[in-house]
């Protein structure tokens, strides 16, 4: 599909064929976390469908790996213990991933996290875009 373009400092190099045409961009904190986030999503019979979401994350509880898992359970509400979880190895950094999830460390107190929809976009797919996720 193409680029994604830039946000919050990161350009987003890659998105997958078939995505939703609506893109949009939020900015928000959460326990001093400083969240820009851009979504793109369809149109459903039933509202809406977040395809991807892509979030750049700064704060200094994202210290290291550990501490950005930590925020992320907490923000999303859901748990990523170690039986989902995979290494990620992003250029910028270490990280892990689950089938719908990746997320790293581009220094301390700097993350990226990509989210999508399973049933619309593959891991392989997850990968490669969060791959060409860099500043």
């Amino acid at each position: 599909m193409g680029d994604g373009g830039m946000l919050d400092g990161f350009h987003i190099g890659h998105l997958p064929d078939g995505l939703g045409d609506l893109v949009s961009d939020f900015a928000s904190e959460w326990e001093d976390v400083q969240i820009t986030s851009r979504v793109w999503e369809r149109q459903t019979a039933d509202g809406y469908r977040v395809d991807l979401r892509v979030h750049v994350l700064r704060g200094p509880r994202l210290s290291d790996l550990d501490g950005l898992r930590e925020f992320l359970v907490d923000y999303h509400e859901r748990e990523l213990d170690d039986s989902q979880l995979v290494d990620f190895p992003h250029p910028d950094g270490p990280g892990r991933a689950t089938d719908a999830q990746a997320f790293w460390l581009t220094e301390p107190g700097v993350a990226v996290t990509v989210l999508v929809d399973p049933e619309q976009v593959g891991q392989d797919d997850l990968f490669t875009v969060a791959r060409g996720i860099v500043r």
